[in-house]
């Protein structure tokens, strides 16, 4: 029986891990074909991602406890960049992957959105 607990939403490193889109709003451009990988120091964070609607897309934030507030933008398989912002608040689950519950908006159109990102299983 092991005693390690699992790693707590509010100090998990974000730092590698590679993530998924599970769920968006209709607006959003994200899917399942989007990967993220996610670099971390200290309260910086930032993430190169692409797959599906999207070429190339970075993004650069912070991290405070279990919460992320950053900016986005990318080239979508449209030619077209968009940008915007996004909050996410981390979650760990019991298998001890991360998901992110994200509530983001475009700056460079009026929508707004709300989208699940996970961690792939390794």
């Amino acid at each position: 029986m092991s005693t390690e607990t699992a790693p707590q939403a509010d100090t998990v490193s974000l730092d590698g891990r590679v993530f998924c889109g599970v769920e968006n709003s209709a607006t959003g451009e994200v899917g399942q074909s989007t990967t993220f990988t996610y670099h971390q120091d200290h309260e910086v964070v930032w993430a190169e991602y692409s797959g599906g609607a999207v070429v190339r897309g970075y993004l650069v934030g912070t991290r405070n406890a279990d919460k992320l507030n950053f900016r986005y933008v990318h080239l979508g398989a449209n030619k077209e960049t968009s940008t915007g912002v996004c909050e996410s608040v981390i979650e760990v689950l019991d298998d001890g992957r991360v998901r992110f519950h994200e509530s983001w908006a475009w700056e460079s159109r009026p929508e707004t959105g709300n989208s699940i990102v996970e961690e792939l299983k390794q």
